[in-house]
């Protein structure tokens, strides 16, 4: 059996004991991209058909990867029900599209969603969802073939690299270093001499796909790059935050009326949030157990590629190149809560100039600092951050304030 095989049939193994259904429609979907899940009318994202859950239990949708550490946390760790709320169990799904979908349909009340899906529901489809904290910084990275030869961002030019959704964190950091390094992101068949072309492929398929050499190179969240270096023979290219210091990926989210109608819910909400949030700074290794195959299941991923994931950021990546910034104290993977409106701001710019498929007009004219005031309600998390100040600089207004720092 191939690696490609091997790590095929691990994923489709554990997604099929769980039981998730819709697998290929939903990944038809997702491969279409944002545009073509939200657009159209596949799913009517509009006020006027959806709504929120009825009653006050919490539903957490998730995406089985380590952007959802800080709500699976606040789960296992009983911080809902001590803030006097009641939870369902987590619900896990396949793709970004499911997760949406649920999240519209009223399934979910609470969910993490890529940073850039929410700009999109809200401005371009007129869904009133809001955003109430971050739920976690860094956390991705791009890999490449082991015996690629490829050291640096121009030796992806003639190159196939997969993102896991036109709008996302991911394509938005990865066109950046392309474009900063002479290359120009392309989105179709084959890559020109000085170009790299870009596909939308599903993280659970993206370390197969390189194994196989159908791809040269991924970026995503973790644990799929752990898990490619550890069975696929992936290398880590760079990390994210070595990019884009401490920048947001996943956000929590909620339905707007279910915030201005009950915001107690959404205030204690908030609470276990960051109460998880500032354990997980401090038990890295310990929550990469809990919520790993092993432990309480949320991820199908086994202990040691959690635990990567969430730990490894050494001196090995420094002598590699993938670290080139040590001197930002970043982690892999880090969690703080605050939503910075800077990182907002640059976020609706910086998709202005993200190569895309698909209609991206709603963004012409879209203004970042309405965006930032209208798209996040921060009372909660501002108001929790002062019940629960573990996350260092809570208490010093000065550090809810900063300037975003990019560099390759």
């Amino acid at each position: 059996m191939t690696a490609s095989d091997d790590l095929s049939a691990l994923w489709t193994h554990e997604w099929t004991r769980a039981d998730w259904t819709r697998r290929n429609t939903l990944d038809a979907l997702a491969k279409g991209g944002l545009a073509a899940l939200l657009g159209g009318g596949v799913l009517g994202l509009s006020s006027g058909s959806v709504h929120a859950a009825d009653d006050e239990t919490v539903r957490i949708g998730y995406l089985p990867i380590t952007d959802a550490t800080a709500l699976l946390v606040a789960h296992a760790k009983g911080y809902f029900e001590e803030a006097g709320l009641k939870v369902a169990e987590p619900t896990p799904v396949r793709s970004w599209s499911a997760l949406v979908e649920g999240f519209a349909a009223g399934k979910f009340n609470l969910a993490h969603l890529l940073k850039p899906i929410p700009v999109w529901m809200r401005y371009n489809n007129k869904f009133p969802v809001k955003i109430l904290a971050w739920a976690h910084t860094n956390g991705s990275g791009i890999v490449v073939g082991g015996k690629s030869g490829i050291t640096d961002f121009k030796g992806l030019a003639g190159k196939r690299v997969a993102v896991p959704y036109w709008y996302s964190m991911h394509n938005v950091v990865l066109q950046y270093a392309l474009r900063g390094s002479g290359v120009t992101p392309v989105i179709r068949g084959e890559a020109g001499a000085n170009e790299c072309a870009l596909q939308i492929l599903p993280p659970p398929e993206m370390p197969a796909a390189l194994a196989a050499g159908k791809i040269d190179g991924y970026i995503v969240a973790e644990p799929f790059n752990a898990l490619g270096e550890i069975k696929a023979g992936a290398r880590m290219l760079r990390f994210t935050g070595d990019i884009w210091k401490n920048h947001p990926c996943c956000v929590i989210v909620a339905h707007e009326r279910q915030v201005e109608a009950r915001p107690e819910w959404a205030g204690k909400a908030v609470d276990a949030i960051v109460r998880a949030q500032a354990y997980c700074v401090k038990n890295r290794e310990e929550v990469a157990r809990l919520i790993s195959k092993e432990g309480r299941g949320y991820l199908p991923m086994p202990a040691n590629v959690v635990i990567k994931a969430m730990t490894d950021y050494g001196a090995s990546y420094e002598e590699s190149g993938a670290i080139r910034h040590r001197d930002w104290a970043s982690q892999r993977i880090d969690f703080q809560p605050w939503p910075y409106p800077s990182a907002t701001k640059l976020i609706v710019e910086a998709m202005g100039r993200t190569v895309v498929e698909g209609d991206a007009a709603f963004l012409t004219g879209l203004d970042p600092e309405f965006v930032a005031r209208d798209l996040v309600d921060d009372r909660f998390v501002t108001a929790s951050l002062k019940r629960y100040p573990e996350w260092p600089g809570a208490a010093d207004a000065a550090a809810l304030t900063r300037q975003e720092v990019l560099s390759l």
